[in-house]
């Protein structure tokens, strides 16, 4: 088996410039997220379990929501806790595994997840078309794709979220993924 080429400095360079662009982009788009309050005073983490709930209409599990919310077990199971005290949330016994649960929305997490969500997509949409045409989102859209697809996670066991569904079947989900919600808080 042949060794794999050493990437060359330019290369190192180009790679973590990139990097730094996209990281610094996602901070920045998120910080004027969070400072407009599009969230409707949700904190982003919360508003992104309710985000990956509004795609799945029997619930997640928990473990589920680990991957979705980039949280550890114990912080999704209090952000849970949260949520289900609010009446945004509730537990129900998983059909598939006795010893499990599902999380699902209420219909006040329904209405609070579509309310804050279109506000939410609104300010992506202004933010994002201010400085992009559509062939640069198209073009964007498609390189971030190829990074998470490409990535260790994705070859990690089942995916649910939207994204990595639309990847397994080759449509395009039903709602628009906005990583943002998760990686910010």
């Amino acid at each position: 088996m042949a060794a794999a080429a050493r990437p060359s400095a330019s290369s190192i360079r180009l790679a973590n410039e990139s990097w730094e662009a996209l990281f610094r982009a996602q901070a920045t788009l998120a910080r004027e997220f969070e400072r407009d309050g599009d969230r409707g005073g949700l904190p982003p983490r919360e508003y992104g379990v309710l985000y990956a709930l509004a795609g799945a209409d029997e619930g997640l599990r928990i473990t589920d929501l680990i991957d979705d919310a980039l949280l550890t077990q114990a912080g999704v199971s209090r952000l849970v806790s949260r949520l289900e005290r609010r009446g945004l949330v509730e537990r129900r016994d998983d059909p598939d595994d006795a010893r499990a649960c599902r999380i699902v929305l209420t219909a006040e997490g329904r209405n609070v997840q579509r309310r804050v969500g279109r506000a939410h997509a609104r300010h992506v949409t202004r933010a994002m078309t201010r400085a992009l045409d559509r062939e640069q989102l198209a073009i964007l859209r498609d390189l971030t794709k190829t990074l998470i697809y490409g990535s260790d996670r994705w070859r990690a066991p089942p995916a649910r979220s939207a994204l990595e569904s639309q990847h397994q079947t080759g449509h395009e989900p039903t709602r628009v993924t906005t990583l943002g919600a998760w990686a910010t808080s």
